[in-house]
């Protein structure tokens, strides 16, 4: 991630939920808070409600992946948690990619050129 940093510590997403827009899809819901820096962080939380451990970290990775791929389209200056649902157990990489993208432009977090294409 080029761009970004994670959000490591708990006070950091407790902080991003209480005071962040939250929307939600079938696979996701995403906090989003200004943070005022130069560059955005992300935290990725998956509970052991959607699977097991291998589950929990495949789904980490592919939400990484996604967002890492189309990082240069999203505004900068944001503190964003994505919470996996259930339903996410089972996702390939092209529905996570399209429900992250539907999740920011919900958002209005992608640029204006992007929309253009």
């Amino acid at each position: 991630m080029q761009f970004s940093e994670s959000l490591k510590n708990n006070q950091q997403f407790r902080f991003v939920y209480k005071n962040g827009r939250s929307y939600a899809n079938k696979y996701f819901i995403m906090y989003v808070k200004e943070n005022g820096l130069d560059k955005n962080r992300i935290g990725i939380s998956v509970s052991k409600k959607v699977g097991n451990s291998v589950v929990r970290h495949r789904i980490t990775r592919l939400v990484r992946e996604s967002y890492r791929l189309h990082e240069s389209v999203f505004n900068s200056g944001l503190d964003m948690v994505i919470i996996a649902r259930p339903a996410a157990a089972s996702i390939g990489y092209e529905e996570a990619e399209s429900a992250l993208l539907h999740l920011a432009k919900l958002h209005h977090l992608i640029k204006i050129y992007f929309y253009q294409n």
